[in-house]
C-alpha cells in the first residue's frame, strides 16, 4: 500500500491533503510522477491549463515544458474544433500524434480549482489538459488506458465549487 494519501483513498472522497491548494497541488504532482515513472514507454507528462501555461509536469525541463505547453494547448484547440460527422463541433476525447522520435497524447483532465494563482483563473477554476510523451514503441492503447486512470485519480482535486445563477438556481 502506498505511502500517498491520494493512494489509499479508495472511497473517492478527496484526501486530507486536497484541503489547500498546496495541498492539491502537492498531491497531483505526486500522482502525475508515479505515471510517468510507473506506465510503460511513458517518458514525461505535463498538466496544462486550456490557455497553453504548464501547471505540473513530470520533471520535465521548464522551458521544454512551457513550450510543450503552448504546443499541446493549440493541439486540443483545433481538435476541439473540428467539425465532425454530425457536423458539431466537439472536444477530442484523445489526440495521439505519432513522430519517428515519439508518440504525443494530449487529453482533457477536467476543471479544477487548485490552481488559485493561475493567470487565466477566473471563478475559482482551470480547464486542464494533461499531455504525455511516450517512445515511439510504446503501446498507445495501454498509454492511453492509463492517462485515462490518471484523470481519474485526479479526481479528487478537481473540486468545482457550485455555482449559482442570478436567479438563484444551481447551474
Amino acid at each position: 500500500m502506498s505511502t500517498h494519501p491520494a493512494m489509499n483513498n479508495v472511497t473517492g472522497d478527496a484526501p486530507a491533503s486536497a484541503t489547500t491548494t498546496s495541498g492539491q497541488r502537492e498531491g497531483m504532482v505526486w500522482l502525475l510522477r508515479q505515471f510517468a515513472s510507473e506506465t510503460p514507454g511513458v517518458t514525461h507528462a505535463v498538466l496544462i491549463s486550456r490557455d497553453g501555461l504548464r501547471l505540473l509536469d513530470s520533471d520535465v525541463e521548464k522551458d521544454w515544458a512551457d513550450e510543450l505547453s503552448a504546443a499541446f494547448s493549440g493541439v486540443a484547440s483545433l481538435a476541439a474544433n473540428i467539425t465532425g460527422p454530425s457536423r458539431k463541433k466537439r472536444p477530442a476525447r484523445q489526440v495521439i500524434i505519432e513522430r519517428d522520435d515519439c508518440l504525443f497524447f494530449v487529453q482533457s483532465a477536467g476543471r479544477s480549482a487548485a490552481f488559485d494563482n493561475h493567470p487565466g483563473n477566473e471563478r475559482g477554476e482551470v480547464d486542464t489538459i494533461l499531455a504525455v510523451i511516450a517512445a515511439r514503441d510504446a503501446d498507445a492503447g495501454t498509454v492511453g488506458f492509463e492517462m485515462g486512470r490518471l484523470v481519474q485519480k485526479f479526481a479528487p482535486y478537481m473540486l468545482i465549487p457550485v455555482r449559482v445563477g442570478t436567479g438563484g438556481e444551481v447551474r
